[in-house]
């Protein structure tokens, strides 16, 4: 979710959903320690509880960045092992560690040794050639014994060579079986899957199965709505729906301070074009967004003409 998990992102989606566990995109350790970079570890309070997901492998640097994200108040610090992206093989960390467990636990233990909240692991089930159901056991006892007790694993191989990283998103077959099968093998960890999940629906078989949590990406960005706005009942027991016409009405405070700060209504409005998939109105509302939030005279007045398409359709 590189680009698209911003802050403006996360601020929607806290909106429609108080209980879930919010990921920021991946930010990179050297980022952060070598460049300097600490700006793309801002967040809103609001945003709680959210998780920074770390990319390196560098057990020293991680271990600086982990001080950093700790510093500004994130609840969790996520290693990813699972990204298949040339601009991270380059730099030797995303799924590429799937082929280093030891090098990914000496660097979980340099993050843990340095911060007191919890450091996890998102991974993929294998890469290229290796067989996931002789590696990903291998590698969940290795982060076991590393101190680990929270995983996230994307039920698919990447294929690092051959595949782009949009296609590692949908060609490599998923396997969910396996990594049920790895809960079941490892029942101290809290496991959570991901991959290929577009509905609440099959959130709630994966857990009625055993599993402790879904991971939700594409699906929670594309239609938010769908994914969000029943999970605090639903997934956990608590609070009420949220409706999405009042998370837009509430986003608006959240816009004005944006654009007084010199930023631009594209910037957030670009997280909410998915707000209404499949409601009537909502092709309007994206297209009326998308033709005019690029404006320079584009203000919080732009979303609630966009807003008017939906509510007027619906009236």
């Amino acid at each position: 979710m590189m680009d698209w998990t911003d802050r403006h992102c996360r601020f929607l989606h806290r909106l429609l959903s108080k209980e879930t566990l919010l990921y920021t995109e991946m930010v990179t350790a050297p980022a952060l320690v070598r460049g300097g970079a600490v700006h793309l570890l801002e967040f809103s309070d609001e945003e709680h509880p959210v998780a920074v997901q770390l990319g390196g492998s560098d057990p020293a640097e991680l271990a600086k960045a982990a001080v950093l994200s700790e510093a500004h108040g994130y609840d969790e610090i996520n290693l990813n092992c699972g990204c298949p992206s040339d601009r991270v093989q380059s730099g030797t960390f995303g799924a590429i560690l799937m082929r280093s467990p030891d090098l990914v636990a000496d660097c979980v233990k340099a993050m843990q040794d340095v911060v007191s909240v919890p450091v996890t692991v998102k991974c993929r089930i294998g890469v290229d050639d290796q067989e996931p159901a002789e590696v990903l056991p291998r590698f969940l006892e290795t982060m076991s014994k590393a101190g680990v007790t929270r995983v996230s694993v994307h039920a698919r191989k990447a294929w690092l060579q051959g595949l782009s990283p949009k296609e590692n998103r949908d060609i490599p077959p998923l396997d969910y079986p396996l990594v049920h099968q790895m809960k079941q093998a490892f029942p101290h960890l809290h496991m959570s899957l991901n991959g290929g999940v577009q509905t609440l629906e099959e959130a709630e078989l994966h857990l009625s199965q055993g599993l402790d949590g879904v991971m939700i990406g594409r699906a929670a960005y594309h239609t938010p709505a769908d994914v969000l706005c029943e999970a605090d009942r639903r997934i956990y027991g608590r609070g009420s729906d949220s409706d999405a016409v009042a998370v837009v009405h509430a986003m608006l405070p959240y816009i004005e301070a944006h654009l007084s700060q010199g930023g631009k209504l594209h910037q957030v409005s670009r997280h909410m074009l998915g707000l209404f998939a499949g409601r009537p109105g909502a092709r309007a509302w994206r297209r009326y967004l998308s033709e005019n939030a690029t404006r320079k005279e584009a203000d919080t007045e732009t979303v609630l003409t966009a807003l008017d398409f939906v509510t007027r359709t619906a009236a």
